[in-house]
């Protein structure tokens, strides 16, 4: 089968399925996306574009949203205008509709199958928007919101299936769009991503490596951001370490913002974080890593005694997933989009977002009494391997989707 993979920043969602694709043989791959740098896979051809138009920084607010899409999508069709000329015709389209790149696609393929991967739909109830009361909301937030909407509205009627990882995700949009989306994760390698008692983590001002007998609590985002919760985070560790003399605690993430606002503190939400607790921290044992090489992510989250990962109502990190395959014990936010994947005192233990000191006692106490709390990560594990694994559950379903799309002599075995 001809695949067309479309993402802004590739592989995004399609890591996995990509590269089984190409492993079966007999299928022509084609990735189209922004990203110059993008990872090589082999037997996937990378076909990189341009936006075509970008909005101005001081555009009017409530349609720079589009605009920018429509520069996308713009773009992303004069590539496929191309792709089509030089004699490649896909049999079917996978991608991300939320930049706007797949809007225009119908004009050049109209009876092409599309599946599009809906990731979020804006509002300020039920998200991350007005969910902190730190976080003061604008009067225009509403419909701003509504405006970034513009993007799946106008792609749910481009694509023949739309896809979500998540119910919670999922339930954002309209309901007039949950028949048409279906829902099933990315898929997790818990094949590879596996508890590893061997495991072992060298940081430069320690003269010995870290390893699994240490208590280590962790915690990571992408970037440190209050939408990953690093502000309630950072307000816990002083009653971690006060309670817990021995604990070493490694932070992994960067210092940019991935979702949300900007820290208006001139060293950003690190610095402002540590104006507010700095003083109370012990600063030899807390050990901030940057953003760490996906090997040692692992090796970190293998031996950490206790992980914290705290979001608000967002869409759900890989990491977390990732942490339970490697059967971590973590304590995580009690909001609805963790609860699906994660149940109370048996996969995960679920804390008060906005309790600092709720959340320490509870990554005290598996601290101090890890016998209590042993059969936390294998559970995890289990519910990861049972409900999210890649090849045995998710991606199934995602080539049952394909296949019915597509005609007959098309179709891929169902694995």
């Amino acid at each position: 089968m001809k695949f067309l993979f479309v993402h802004q920043n590739m592989p995004g969602q399609y890591r996995e399925l990509i590269q089984w694709l190409a492993a079966q043989g007999g299928h022509e791959i084609t990735f189209l996306t922004q990203r110059k740098n993008a990872p090589v896979f082999k037997g996937v051809n990378t076909v990189v574009y341009k936006s075509h138009h970008t909005a101005p920084e001081d555009g009017y607010g409530l349609s720079r949203t589009w605009e920018n899409a429509a520069g996308n999508g713009f773009g992303a069709v004069m590539a496929l205008r191309s792709l089509v000329d030089g004699g490649f015709t896909p049999d079917i389209i996978i991608g991300h509709v939320g930049w706007g790149e797949m809007s225009f696609f119908r004009e050049v393929l109209p009876d092409t199958p599309m599946i599009g991967f809906f990731e979020y739909f804006y509002s300020v109830h039920g998200g991350p928007v007005g969910f902190d009361p730190e976080a003061k909301v604008s009067e225009h937030a509403p419909y701003i919101m509504h405006g970034h909407n513009v993007v799946p509205l106008v792609n749910i009627e481009a694509v023949d299936l739309g896809h979500s990882p998540t119910m919670w995700q999922r339930n954002r949009f309209p309901k007039s769009f949950h028949d048409k989306i279906y829902v099933c994760h990315d898929g997790i390698r818990t094949d590879k991503l596996k508890p590893n008692k061997k495991a072992k983590v060298t940081l430069g001002r320690i003269g010995r490596a870290l390893t699994a007998k240490d208590e280590i609590v962790t915690f990571m985002a992408r970037n440190l951001e209050t939408t990953r919760g690093y502000h309630q985070f950072m307000r816990a560790l002083p009653h971690i370490q006060k309670a817990r003399p021995n604990a070493r605690i490694l932070v992994v993430g960067g210092n940019d913002v991935s979702y949300g606002g900007k820290s208006k503190h001139p060293g950003g939400l690190r610095g402002q974080m540590e104006a507010e607790v700095g003083h109370l921290l012990d600063w030899d044992r807390l050990h901030f890593l940057g953003q760490v090489p996906y090997e040692s992510y692992q090796s970190i989250i293998q031996i950490s005694t206790c992980h914290i990962y705290l979001t608000m109502p967002f869409v759900l990190s890989w990491s977390l997933l990732e942490s339970m395959s490697m059967q971590a014990t973590i304590v995580a936010s009690d909001v609805a989009p963790v609860r699906e994947a994660m149940t109370h005192g048996e996969t995960g233990l679920l804390v008060d977002f906005f309790d600092p000191e709720a959340i320490a006692a509870q990554v005290v106490d598996v601290l101090a009494e890890p016998r209590k709390y042993a059969h936390i990560g294998p559970a995890a594990r289990q519910h990861v391997v049972d409900t999210y694994d890649f090849e045995t559950v998710c991606l199934p379903e995602h080539i049952r989707q394909i296949n019915a799309l597509v005609p007959e002599p098309l179709r891929i075995p169902v694995p």
